[in-house]
């Protein structure tokens, strides 16, 4: 059974930084695409970075140069360096995962994700 549990958010300032977790078990992780997605209050879900079994990388174009999507294959973990944050950035942190080891097409398409974590808050403030 698949699971996906995020960790490490929390309240920062404007221009500080975070570090998220997602420990997956049930399943080797770093074989398959997994992302980060977030959901700001009255907005829609938004993929923010994705990763596949090569390593390759997408991000949205709001974080790009900010966060960075990372994995620790020993540790079965998703990470997500985050940077520079500003207000905008304040959202729950979902951890998704798929068992595919590529996603050709949108990887930042939460249709493309079938196991979801409970998400993590982050809020930033000015």
């Amino acid at each position: 059974q698949v699971q996906l549990v995020e960790s490490g958010g929390g309240s920062v300032q404007a221009g500080g930084s975070l570090r998220l977790s997602c420990a997956a078990s049930g399943y080797t992780s770093s074989s398959f695409c997994m992302a980060w997605f977030r959901q700001a209050p009255g907005k829609e879900r938004e993929g923010v970075a994705a990763i596949d079994s090569d390593g390759r990388k997408t991000y949205a174009d709001s974080v790009k140069g900010r966060f960075t999507i990372s994995r620790d294959k020993g540790k079965n973990s998703l990470y997500l360096q985050m940077n520079s944050l500003n207000p905008e950035d304040t959202a729950m942190y979902y951890c998704a995962s798929d068992l595919r080891l590529w996603i050709a097409y949108d990887p930042l398409g939460d249709e493309q994700y079938k196991y979801w974590g409970q998400g993590t808050q982050v809020t930033v403030s000015s």
